[in-house]
């Protein structure tokens, strides 16, 4: 049996998810954006110079690759919640006792969350999965609610965003979309006493809920008894009038990331539904396995890799790289650079495919 296989039996879901979660955690983890911040703008070609420029945040408004990560990362923990709830149902848990679960694994995830991005003077409570805690919390309330009901908090929850930075009343907080002074902005000093955090907010975790509430309507279409066609235009419709909505706003609700302006929620749920549509159109449809396989080992513990990336590439670095930067002496260190990141991507691979094969899958 190959791999692959075996990764849907054992992981009992549609593989595609497992791409499109471990293709967002390669981009979080992997070091690609080191490899392309090591190169002299001045001294590469318009392909890669427009690749460098998407592998990095736009400094406030407009949209870049980079910058869909984070709502793709909120987007499909929402596409898994059906099936999981489904299965913890199925087993017969009552909704209070996976309420007690969420309850739980949200105050977790809050709790590493504000640790990993915090230091001993300086609280942050910017981090991914601090904000996850939040929309986790959310769209598990909501998900036995009718479509509609779903779709309309999550616009219930993107307008109040909307609302409250337009006519938030407290002086040197009331501009909108101003980098620092507005209602976002106003959210962190009340929380962490400071505005220091690059002008990311901790209340991107209302309107960003939106993305996982998405995804849990996502996952329960790609749950029905549909044809595989019908599923894919589910998706993929919805998307691209996603998309189209959200830059056109762009003139009147500028897209800006920092603070999850409703152009952006929309411009970038779109996007996630596409790339949710195209992944499962691909995999799942066209049985296209062996390079998703790669991604899918590094979804198979997300929590695991989030938290621990940054210690192993230290400890992986520390043992390549005296001897990268003596073998490779004769070149620039920006390329020994490159191919340490890369040597240390596949070794983080290594560590996740390791994990795979002996059935460890850390989860809280």
């Amino acid at each position: 049996m190959s791999d692959s296989s075996h990764l849907i039996q054992e992981q009992n879901r549609i593989f595609s998810i497992d791409f499109f979660r471990g293709f967002t955690m390669f981009m979080l983890v992997g070091g690609i954006t080191t490899v392309f911040g090591e190169l002299d703008p001045g001294n590469i070609g318009p392909v890669t110079g427009f690749l460098q420029q998407q592998l990095s945040h736009v400094p406030w408004e407009g949209l870049r690759a980079w910058d869909l990560i984070q709502p793709f990362f909120m987007f499909i923990v929402g596409v898994a919640m059906p099936f999981s709830f489904s299965r913890r149902w199925e087993r017969g848990d009552s909704w209070r006792k996976t309420f007690y679960h969420v309850i739980t694994r949200s105050f977790f995830l809050l709790i590493i969350g504000w640790a990993i991005s915090s230091s001993a003077t300086n609280s942050n409570f910017n981090n991914v999965m601090a904000q996850l805690s939040v929309t986790y919390l959310i769209a598990f309330l909501i998900m036995r609610k009718q479509i509609k009901w779903q779709l309309i908090i999550s616009f219930a929850l993107i307008l109040v965003a909307d609302l409250l930075y337009r006519y938030w009343p407290v002086d040197g907080f009331n501009q909108p979309f101003v980098a620092g002074h507005n209602f976002g902005s106003w959210t962190d000093m009340m929380l962490t006493g400071s505005i220091e955090h690059g002008n990311w907010v901790p209340f991107n975790a209302i309107p960003t809920a939106a993305h996982t509430i998405w995804g849990v309507l996502a996952g329960t279409i790609l749950m029905k008894n549909w044809s595989p066609r019908k599923k894919v235009f589910a998706l993929l419709i919805p998307g691209i009038i996603g998309v189209i909505i959200g830059y056109a706003m762009h003139p009147f609700i500028p897209i800006i990331k920092h603070i999850c302006t409703s152009s952006f929620i929309i411009v970038s749920g779109g996007w996630s539904l596409i790339g949710m549509a195209v992944s499962y159109w691909l995999i799942d449809i066209l049985n296209f396995r062996k390079v998703p396989m790669f991604f899918a080992v590094f979804g198979m513990n997300p929590l695991f890799i989030y938290l621990m990336a940054g210690y192993f590439r230290r400890f992986f670095g520390s043992l390549i790289d005296p001897f990268l930067y003596r073998i490779f002496s004769w070149i620039n260190e920006a390329t020994i650079s490159i191919i340490s990141t890369t040597i240390i991507a596949v070794m983080l691979w290594y560590v996740c495919y390791f994990l795979y094969k002996k059935k460890i899958f850390i989860r809280l």
